[in-house]
């Protein structure tokens, strides 16, 4: 075991990154359904950033949009080209149902 890499107990935390896999799962499927098809899978993944995930720049009708996992803010945040910006918390206890109900109503309120 390193001390900069310790080594993270898989049991302790399998909830979450199973509840975690699942919220990815349904942006990943916004990302897949609405970005251009590209080479090789190109469209489909997230992105690591500095605060979390992102699906980085996806094209609809009226410009861009972004969906991002902040993990250091507890969010689910996007935002828009011409500047509109909705989010809601990831909190313990949040239930997929209720993240896809949340997912689905900001980017209704956004537009997207």
């Amino acid at each position: 075991m390193n001390e900069l890499f310790p080594e993270i107990p898989l049991e302790a935390w399998r909830p979450t990154k199973n509840t975690l896999h699942l919220y990815c799962q349904i942006v990943g499927k916004i990302r897949l359904a609405m970005h251009p098809r590209i080479n090789h899978w190109w469209h489909v993944p997230l992105y690591v950033t500095p605060r979390g995930l992102s699906t980085r720049t996806i094209p609809y009708s009226g410009g861009n949009f972004e969906i991002e996992f902040d993990f250091r803010d507890h969010k689910l945040k996007m935002q828009t080209s011409d500047g509109g910006y909705e989010d809601f918390a990831l909190y313990g206890g949040l239930t997929v149902a209720d993240s896809y109900r949340s997912t689905f109503a900001n980017l209704a309120k956004l537009g997207s």
